[in-house]
């Protein structure tokens, strides 16, 4: 029996709410570079990123153009999607309703209007990166019926 999700199971479970690790290549002789990020996705779509466009995450992300998101459930039956795939777009601009919509997505309506007005100053350094899953490594342990 194989541990692998199908096609149908890997997307929805990439589209449950998970901290997401999102691995760059780096440059200068250094290993990659693997951060921790909220992260939206629906099934058939595009994983969508928001973070700090100054950051180094980004600049290894415009050179690279490529990245790795990996997912994972913190309790056993483990399950985890690993998911490779091209940047299709970095937008320089969000908006704070794009970054209200991720907040609400991770802490709710109460704890989004909290953080947005916490972080509003935010807004104006961020970007959207968007990335088209490609390769996809999956396990799902429930299916081992531990």
């Amino acid at each position: 029996m194989s541990l692998a999700m199908t096609p149908a199971e890997r997307e929805a479970f990439l589209a449950e709410v998970h901290v997401a690790v999102v691995t760059v290549a780096d440059d200068g002789g250094r290993g990659p570079l693997a951060v921790p990020l909220w992260y939206d996705y629906r099934p058939g779509g595009e994983i969508v990123l928001v973070t700090d466009r100054d950051s180094r995450k980004v600049r290894l992300v415009r050179e690279a153009g490529r990245v790795t998101v990996c997912v994972q459930t913190q309790g056993m039956p483990y399950r985890y999607a690993s998911v490779e795939g091209p940047v299709t777009a970095v937008e320089d601009a969000v908006s704070v309703e794009q970054r209200r919509e991720l907040a609400r997505r991770y802490l709710g309506d109460e704890g989004a209007e909290g953080y947005i007005a916490a972080t509003r100053d935010a807004t104006d350094r961020m970007c959207a990166i968007r990335i088209r899953p490609e390769h996809w490594l999956t396990r799902d342990y429930t299916k081992a019926g531990t």
